[in-house]
């Protein structure tokens, strides 16, 4: 299979936005003030299509052109006939963008009034202009009150380009952020919107290019979902059999843990491999092939001969759900370490990882980011404040491709840096991880390169967990998304 077969969407830096902006105004195709007033009739249209019955709209304004923007929405508001309160504080150093802007609220009517916490936490529709991109450290203790009453209020928010408070790259906050219904963010995606505490914070995300398209031709990262693939499984030939379709050990299970490898064997069997083997304690047999017949066992007590003739079986190997940390786990990674295999490493594989002198090889590793901080030295909190940087970081530690589950899941293989924002808080359940191993390792038994695998099994896992929360978030279990696996695989 080609990677062309992998369509993206394209995701920046809010640096690279500003670039952007700066060569449009450079060789005269656009001044700042029209980007400004491109962005506000964008925000005028969305909330009269959205909140066309509201009574009353707050719309709060910064000092930047971000607050340039919301001057320019609540003015377009005010000229529909849109009842408008905008509550500001006075810039000390207005950007020329920023004074036109106020100028055009004033000329429609408008009144600026101070911030009134009480007033925000009553309000229906609330407009938010507040930062934008400009967000830089700690945020003070005015802005950071007014925010918090936002997120007090019952209001529909709408926040211009980015939640206020929000860093755009690494989609975390240091004091608070505003909590959107929706985003609509300018020129182009931006991409810590997709990944960490921004997958609560932005809503639903909605993008007005404002015309800078052309002018954004290098991406930080790609965005991939269901909805940007297309014919990424093509039919099998008609003369196909078992052994055509890849091969898997699946490594794991110490005592008390043979669900783990249970699961993450069906996730490997529901993504299409042909035949896959289990190896775990021999009292996990029942557990086993009992419950999913299909599935074949190998008992070991001992990693002798057997086990590694079953290794050298399969075209991937796949280690690490219940594997534990006894002497029994670590010995079966070094047996896989030995077979020079493609493999997956999850869950304790990854635990075990740390203590052994391997790196470079054909895998992917699938940390959450409490095992990605173990493997850094680093506290979860500096992994999930910039998990851009954290999956870099695995990355030139131990080679391969590195998969950082969590919201907004980041791959990346040195060269290309996927986010896949899909799957929901159902998936905050024992075994979910599990079954998206197998799931990747049974896609890189068929054929597909460990990067493609990995990208292919995020979207697949995720999109089956959103067709499982139908019936529920809470209460969904990891094998609850097998029917939907299933279902994905045949229709990408």
């Amino acid at each position: 299979m080609s990677e062309r077969n992998l369509q993206t969407t394209p995701l920046f830096l809010a640096e690279q936005i500003r670039t952007a902006e700066i060569n449009a105004v450079n060789i005269g195709n656009v001044t700042l003030y029209q980007l400004v007033e491109r962005a506000g009739a964008a925000a005028f249209q969305l909330i009269s299509e959205r909140q066309a019955n509201a009574d009353e709209i707050l719309v709060l304004a910064g000092h930047g052109n971000n607050g340039a923007d919301a001057y320019v929405t609540a003015a377009l508001l005010l000229e529909a006939g849109f009842d408008v309160i905008l509550q500001a504080s006075t810039a000390t150093r207005p950007s020329e963008e920023l004074k036109q802007a106020i100028q055009c609220f004033i000329k429609s009517g408008g009144e600026i009034c101070e911030f009134s916490e009480s007033q925000i936490e009553q309000a229906g529709v609330i407009v938010d202009g507040l930062l934008g991109t400009g967000v830089c450290g700690e945020l003070n203790a005015e802005l950071a009150n007014i925010i918090n009453a936002v997120n007090r209020s019952h209001a529909w928010v709408l926040s211009l380009d980015v939640p206020s408070g929000l860093n755009p790259d690494a989609g975390n906050y240091t004091t608070t952020a505003i909590e959107a219904n929706t985003t609509l963010t300018f020129a182009g995606i931006k991409q810590g919107l997709l990944t960490g505490k921004a997958r609560h914070c932005c809503g639903e995300l909605i993008l007005a290019e404002l015309g800078l398209g052309e002018f954004l031709t290098v991406s930080s990262a790609q965005q991939m979902s269901c909805q940007t693939l297309t014919n990424a499984f093509l039919p099998r030939r008609r003369d196909a059999h078992k052994g055509d379709c890849g091969k898997v050990s699946i490594i794991g299970g110490d005592y008390g843990m043979a669900g783990a490898v249970r699961l993450a064997a069906e996730g490997c069997l529901r993504s299409g491999a042909g035949l896959v083997t289990v190896i775990s304690r021999p009292e996990h047999q029942l557990v086993v092939s009992v419950s999913r017949p299909e599935l074949m066992f190998w008992g070991c007590e001992l990693v002798d001969m057997e086990v590694y003739l079953k290794l050298g079986w399969a075209s991937v190997l796949v280690i690490g759900p219940g594997l534990g940390l006894s002497d029994w786990g670590y010995n079966l990674l070094k047996a896989v370490d030995l077979s020079d295999k493609p493999c997956v490493i999850d869950a304790d594989g990854l635990n075990q990882l740390k203590t052994m002198p391997m790196t470079g090889k054909d895998w992917v590793l699938t940390p959450h980011p409490g095992e990605a901080a173990r493997l850094l030295d680093l506290s979860i909190t500096e992994v999930e404040q910039d998990r851009f940087n954290a999956v870099r970081l695995l990355q030139q530690k131990y080679g391969g491709v590195i998969v950082l589950k969590g919201p907004g899941t980041i791959i990346y293989n040195g060269d290309k840096c996927i986010v896949a924002p899909v799957g929901n808080p159902g998936l905050a359940s024992g075994g979910c991880g599990d079954v998206l191993a197998g799931v990747i390792g049974g896609l890189m038994a068929q054929g597909y390169t460990s990067m493609e695998a990995a990208c292919l099994g995020v979207v697949i896992h995720g999109d089956a967990a959103d067709l499982a929360a139908k019936s529920g978030e809470r209460g969904m279990l990891a094998s609850d998304l097998m029917p939907y696996i299933r279902q994905l695989v045949n229709e990408i």
